[in-house]
Parts: structure tokens; C-alpha cells; sequence
């Protein structure tokens, strides 16, 4: 939404990559170097500075450096780290999740006190009902009891066209399709809701979030893809684990393993104004 105005970066822990430091993603960058989400943005926008770095205090002089030019820079999970004052806090809650009726980590998911969410000027609760009603979202509204200086969206999953791994084509998702999901993220939970509905029959080998195929995890896709008695099968994943599965290139070229790519909706025709929200924020920031 940004990249066509300004010159954005995107700034990442690099959480489980190999290596340590800063880096900026390149033609010969690989997710064990980086991170798989990292990857993930470099393979997806290689027209925007993809760097890493465990102290973002660090790398952002080290990004404004190497890359003068950079007029904006998303910080990717870093609503919790507090060295960084950012301009522009954006909150995502989950609308089965909300950080409401959450509790902090070990007990729940939370990574920050709850009346942390004051800090931010924009909350997403995503992963929406895609039949949400506006009554539905007012309640959760009310139940969020936003400052007046917040604004609320409300998002949902919509899965693109499956694209092969490897060859340069498509399959269509329909109730003749016979699936192996292959799964190493954190909530499954979208995916397997949208296969039951959309396929004729899925079995799902489920790794760690952030999981590192190894040698094994290849031979076992191999045995359950082969149990599947089916004419009309593949072998599915998601773009984040795709990243992490292209080193097994030669072992896996020939079989049809497919990614399923991934985008938010915004519900309510609420997209322009997040997006106007954002722009208003840089240009402000700017004069």
C-alpha cells in the first residue's frame, strides 16, 4: 500500500534464522539467513529493503545508513519492544482471541500488559467471521473501549489461486481435490476451516511454528503424500513454510506440491481509510 509513494523498509527480529547481526536481504539471501517471514517479504515485494536485526534501536540508524533513501520503515512485531518509540503503534487482536479476555504469556498469549493497547493509534482484530455484522463488530467495540485517538478496523482471511512450489503454474481448489497440508505456523486453524469447506478430503502433517524441515520431515511428506489413494492429490503449504521448503528443491521438484497465498480483507469497505490513516500519519510526519 506504501511502496508506490515512498520508500519503505521493513525491519524484523529474524526470529530462528542462522545467523546473527544485521543484514538486508539480497538476490542470494536464503530464510535460514534471515527468517522465514523475513524471506517471505523479500520474495513477495523485492522492490522494498528487507533487513533484520535483533536490536532494532541498532539497525535502524544501520538501515538509514546503507539506505539513505528510506523514507518509512515498518518495524514487524515490535509493538512490545520498547526502545523504539514508533510514530505509528498498529495493535492486531484476533477476533477468537482478543487480547480482552486474554492473559499474559505462559498462561495465554499476551507478550505485553493489557493496558498496553493504549499505546497504539490503530487495532486490527483480525481472522473475522467473514459473515461479521456490524452488530457483531460494535459489541466487540464497546468490549475494547477504544480511546478517542483510536480507530478499530476488522479483517478477514481470503486464500489466493494455489501456485507450484517450483514450476511456473496453478490448481484450482475444488471438492475433487484430495490434500496433504503441510503446516508449520502458529494458529492452523484458518486453513483447515477453509479446506473442510473447499476439498474433497485433507490430511495435515502439523510442525512448530518457525519449524526447519530437516531430512526426516522430507521422507515423512514423502510416505503420507504416497498413503493418499487418490488420482487427484497435492501436497499444499503456506507461503511462510514454502520458504522454509525450497531448499528441498531437487527432492520435491517433481511432485505437486503447491502454496497457497494469503491476503487480509478489510471488512466494512474500511481499507481506504486504514490506508489514508497511514499515508496522513507520513506525510504529516514529513512536512
Amino acid at each position: 500500500q506504501l511502496k508506490d509513494e515512498y520508500n519503505v523498509a521493513t525491519l524484523s527480529r529474524g526470529y530462528k534464522r542462522k545467523t546473527k547481526g544485521f543484514a538486508i536481504a539480497n538476490d542470494q539471501t536464503t530464510a535460514l539467513e534471515i527468517g522465514d517471514e523475513p524471506m517471505q517479504f523479500h520474495q513477495k515485494f523485492p522492490d522494498i529493503v528487507v533487513a533484520v536485526g535483533e536490536e532494532r534501536i541498532v539497525a535502524i540508524p544501520q538501515i538509514l545508513f546503507q539506505r539513505p533513501e528510506t523514507a518509512v520503515i515498518v518495524l514487524d512485531d515490535a509493538f512490545q519492544h520498547r526502545s523504539v518509540s514508533a510514530g505509528l503503534n498498529i495493535m492486531l487482536t484476533e477476533y477468537n482471541n482478543l487480547y480482552t479476555r486474554d492473559f499474559l504469556f505462559p498462561m495465554g498469549d499476551l507478550r505485553d500488559i493489557k493496558s498496553s493497547s493504549k499505546r497504539a493509534q490503530i487495532i486490527i482484530v483480525t481472522k473475522c467471521d467473514d459473515n461479521l455484522t456490524k452488530e457483531k463488530s460494535n459489541k466487540i467495540i464497546k468490549e475494547i473501549n477504544p480511546n478517542k485517538y483510536q480507530t478499530i478496523y476488522f479483517t478477514n482471511i481470503a486464500y489466493g489461486t494455489p501456485y507450484h512450489l517450483y514450476h511456473n503454474r496453478s490448481i484450482k481448489i475444488d471438492s475433487t481435490l484430495d490434500v496433504l497440508l503441510i503446516c508449520g505456523i502458529a494458529n492452523p486453524l484458518p486453513i483447515k476451516k477453509y479446506l473442510n469447506k473447499q476439498v474433497h478430503s485433507f490430511d495435515m502433517l502439523r510442525y512448530p511454528d518457525h519449524h526447519i524441515f530437516t531430512i526426516a520431515d522430507l521422507n515423512d511428506i514423502k510416505k503420507n503424500f504416497k498413503k493418499i489413494a487418490s488420482q487427484n492429490k497435492i501436497i499444499l503449504t503456506t507461503e511462510k513454510d514454502a520458504v522454509r521448503l525450497e531448499k528441498f528443491r531437487n527432492e520435491l521438484l517433481d511432485y505437486p506440491i503447491y502454496v497457497i497465498p494469503i491476503k487480509h480483507q478489510f471488512l466494512f469497505d474500511s481499507a481506504s481509510d486504514f490506508v489514508n490513516q497511514l499515508k496522513s500519519y507520513i506525510n504529516s510526519y514529513n512536512q
